[in-house]
């Protein structure tokens, strides 16, 4: 398994005004908003992700695109990290695992 993509998600409350502020901050437009979801910006090569009602948890994560949801969770399971159950979004499956600090990385397989 090797990541396809990164990037960093932050969870928000308010989606409307969290891409207003980071649409100011980086002087860029979302590439992607979807609704009160989920909203991205590509900038140079990297992506920021914000979270809204569809997120994985409460704290900032970091967002790995793998080919095979399935075959990327087998070592991780192997090494002992908690793996939570696959979740089917509208645009993707994905699943949260839990390092040993506490943060957390969702895997996720776009769907084609």
């Amino acid at each position: 398994m090797s990541a396809q993509g990164l990037s960093a998600a932050f969870p928000v409350a308010d989606m409307a005004a969290a891409v207003r502020f980071m649409t100011a901050v980086l002087g860029a437009e979302p590439t992607f908003v979807d609704g009160e979801r989920w909203a991205q910006f590509d900038v140079n090569g990297g992506r920021l992700a914000l979270a809204g009602t569809d997120r994985e948890g409460e704290s900032a994560s970091v967002m790995v695109k793998v080919a095979d949801l399935d075959a990327a969770l087998v070592p991780l399971r192997e090494g002992g990290f908690t793996v939570g159950e696959s979740v089917e979004g509208p645009h993707e499956v994905r699943a949260r695992v839990t390092g040993p600090d506490g943060w957390t990385a969702v895997l996720y397989q776009p769907r084609h």
